[in-house]
This record gives structure tokens, C-alpha cells and sequence, in this order.
């Protein structure tokens, strides 16, 4: 890994792409940053940060604290996944959309452009609430004033925000090296780490927090560390045999391979769908008066049995509907089939397709079980260790993911460049 990314340097178009990344998401920081116009930036900031815990305190660590500062992109890229959640829900039982889905690359083109309108209406319908949920805190002491001009002003503001971080994450996919919306997400929590390692070590130094607990704490974050990397890397290798064929006059000898089936198919989807799907009632419960909206807003806070039970449920259920799209039985069988491919002691068909499926099921319960353990990781630290910040679970989840993901992006540009054609009348080194 270490010789991948010394070799970046040495290929120009990637190393371009690797500058383009940091510079968006260095602008992404930056906007994170700008107070929204009419707001009295300061004092609400103040009284959110001591209001910001439970849900709200989660979900502004995705926003890399944007939102307990109500910037131009208080809402971060939230609106977006849920935007695709919609979509993937709906191109299961909508027939246009199933046709658009197989239709390749054009088809995905005409998702993504609804995914962005869909975006827009989200953004749109959560900035609204906020901007009244604002104005109805301390008696309009947050505002410069009250009124429609400030709603529809806030609704503009942030809803554009939302969606130039939604362009930003592409142009980080398209010009940049990839997995552009999940490193938006990354940069967001990466960047709330040092203030809470800072917090920590306070609460050490002030005697709230032992010595030795540090080590305990250390020592399981390692081991958690490592139990995701082997779990994210975990597969389940099926043996495919190719029976010997003709081609021509030429007789090409059968193969033996392997069909790999990842432990967590699904990778960090789940726990980001899940924690998008919750964030949509919590933006507005934790803006209003209304005393049931603020019931379901504490029943739905980390640490409560509801809002463990949803997480998991909706962890699981994610985890199934995602890699039930990205992995189809029948048209795996049907390919090997048609390549003559088979599972040695399987029949080709129906039977290897009701096959994979069992196997599919199997692990991917597994790999559910696995994450919805580690997302509810961070109530046993805060309840047992009194850690002031949920350190682990999803936000450990994503940041690893995304990391490996990334450098699985690096490899793969490097491994193309090794075996050339790409970059004319440059010379480079394969890695050693």
C-alpha cells in the first residue's frame, strides 16, 4: 500500500486526480464554515452545542459540525442519500424504472438526474422546517428577523448548499478518485475527531475519566479496528469449474476459479441509509414545540430501546434490499451457464441459482449482524465509559470503509497504468 500511494507522484493524471479530491474537499470544509444569512450565528451555535446531544449530536458529526453551527450546509449530503434510498425503493416496484436500470449507463444517467430533483424537494422540505424551528427558538432571539423573508431566504440557502455539496461529491467521482458522496461523509466526521479526542483527554486530566480507562479504550478501539478491517475484507470463495469447449479448431483446456461473495456486500450502506432515514423526522422534531414530535424526537435519541431497535432493523433490512441489487443469483447462474461455467455438484440453472441464493443469505445475515453490532457500539462506550463523543460504530464504519475503498480506487489506477496504454510517451515502473 505504502509503494501505491509513493507511486501516485510518479503518474501524472492521478496524481492530478488526488489534488483535485483534496481541493474539493477542502472547499467543502471551508463552506461548512459560512454562517447562513439572518442567522445570529454565534449565539445559536452556543445553545445548540449545548442542546446537541442525543440524535441531533449524532447526526452533526456527519455534517463535520454544521449544523450545530446552521451554515450553508447545515443539511450536508443527507438529503441526497435519502433522495437514493427513494429511488432504489421505488425502481423495485415501479416498472419504468426497472426498465431505466437495465438499460446501462444511460439508463443510470436518467436515475441520477431523478435522484437530483428528488434531492432538491428533500433539501427544500427539511430547511423549511428548520428555518421555522429556528425562528420559534428563544422567542426569536437567533434571527435578525422573523417572517416568510427569512424561511424562504434560510430554505434557499441551505437547499443550495445541499446541492453544491451534491456537486461537489460528483465532480470528486467523475474528475476526482472516486466514491466522491462517501468521502463528503468522510471528510465531515475526520473532522470532528481532534475536538473530541480533545474533549477526552479534559475529562482525563479534570479526574472524570481514570487513567487506565484510556487504555481500555484504546485497546478496544484497536480491536474493533482490526475486526472491521477482516470482516470488510471477509469472503466466501464458491469453486466454478469451466468445462473444456472448442473454438475453431482450437480446444481451450476447462478452467478452475473461484465466485467471491463478500461477507458485507453492501459495504457502508446500511448504517447510511439507516441513520438518513432517522435524521428526517429528528430535523423536524428537534426544530418545534409540539410536545408529541418532541416525545418521539427523545424516544428516537441514541441509548433509548426504540432508536436501538429501529437503527438495527432498518441496518438489516438495508443490508438485505442493497446487496439483493447488487448481486443477482439468477443472473449469475445464467452466465455461467452460458460461458460454461458450473458449481461442481450443483446443476447449472435453477438449481445454482437457488444455491447462491442460500449462500447469499447466509452470509449477508452475518455481515447485518456484524454491522448493526458495531453501529450500537458507540451507546456502550458512552453509557460504560462516559466518553463525550460516539467514537466508533457507524462513524468508525464509514471512516474505514471509505478508506479502503479509496485505496482500492489508487490501486486499481496504478494496476492499470502497470500494465500500460494509458498514459502515452510516459514511462512507469510497475510496483516492486
Amino acid at each position: 500500500m505504502f509503494t501505491g500511494i509513493k507511486n501516485i507522484f510518479n503518474i501524472p493524471e492521478l496524481r492530478k486526480r488526488v489534488f483535485f479530491t483534496l481541493l474539493m474537499l477542502a472547499v467543502y470544509r471551508i463552506g461548512a464554515h459560512i454562517p447562513t444569512p439572518g442567522v445570529r450565528g454565534d449565539a445559536l451555535s452556543q445553545y445548540l452545542h449545548q442542546a446537541a446531544s442525543g440524535l441531533m449530536g449524532f447526526f452533526d458529526m456527519f455534517s463535520g459540525g454544521a449544523l450545530s453551527r446552521v451554515t450553508i450546509f447545515a443539511l450536508g449530503i443527507m438529503p441526497y442519500i435519502t433522495a437514493s434510498i427513494v429511488l432504489q425503493l421505488l425502481t423495485v416496484v415501479i416498472p419504468r424504472l426497472q426498465a431505466l436500470a437495465k438499460e446501462g449507463e444511460s439508463g443510470r444517467k436518467k436515475i441520477t438526474e431523478y435522484t437530483r430533483y428528488g434531492t432538491v424537494v428533500i433539501a427544500g422540505f427539511q430547511s423549511f422546517w428548520m428555518a421555522v424551528g429556528i425562528e420559534k427558538m428563544g422567542g426569536g432571539a437567533f434571527v435578525e428577523s422573523t417572517g416568510w423573508s427569512f424561511r424562504i431566504l434560510t430554505m434557499i440557502t441551505l437547499t443550495a448548499g445541499t446541492t453544491f455539496i451534491m456537486w461537489l461529491g460528483e465532480q470528486i467521482t467523475e474528475r476526482g478518485i472516486g466514491n466522491g458522496i462517501s468521502l463528503i461523509i468522510f471528510a465531515g466526521i475526520v473532522a470532528g475527531f481532534p475536538r473530541a479526542v480533545i474533549n477526552t483527554f479534559g475529562l482525563v486530566t479534570s479526574g472524570e475519566i481514570p487513567y487506565f480507562m484510556i487504555a481500555v479504550i484504546l485497546v478496544i478501539i484497536v480491536s474493533v479496528i482490526a475486526a472491521i478491517i477482516v470482516m470488510e475484507r471477509g469472503q466466501r470463495k464458491i469453486a466454478v469449474q469451466y468445462a473444456q469447449r472448442m473454438v475453431g479448431r482450437k480446444i481451450y483446456k476447462g478452467q478452475s476459479t473461484h465466485l467471491p461473495l463478500k461477507i458485507n456486500s453492501a459495504g457502508v450502506i446500511p448504517p447510511i441509509f439507516a441513520s438518513s432515514i432517522l435524521l428526517f423526522p429528528a430535523t423536524i422534531a428537534s426544530f418545534t414545540e409540539a410536545g408529541w414530535i418532541k416525545t418521539i424526537a427523545t424516544q428516537l435519541a441514541p441509548g433509548h430501546v426504540l432508536y436501538t431497535t429501529v437503527y438495527i432493523v432498518m441496518i438489516v433490512f438495508f443490508a438485505f434490499f442493497y446487496t439483493a441489487i447488487v448481486f443477482n443469483p439468477v443472473d449469475i447462474a445464467e452466465n455461467l451457464k452460458k460461458y460454461g461455467g458450473f458449481i461442481p455438484g450443483i446443476r447449472p440453472g435453477k438449481k445454482t441459482s437457488d444455491y447462491l441464493y442460500r449462500v447469499l443469505t447466509r452470509i449477508t445475515l452475518g455481515g447485518a449482524i456484524y454491522l448493526s453490532a458495531v453501529c450500537v457500539l458507540p451507546d456502550i462506550f458512552y453509557k460504560a465509559f462516559n466518553v463525550p463523543f460516539y467514537f466508533g460504530g457507524t462513524s468508525l464504519l464509514i471512516v474505514i470503509g471509505v478508506a479502503l475503498d479509496t485505496v482500492s480506487q489508487i490501486e486499481s489506477h496504478l494496476i492499470q497504468r502497470h500494465y500500460g496504454g494509458f498514459l502515452k510517451g510516459v514511462s512507469v515502473k510497475g510496483r516492486r
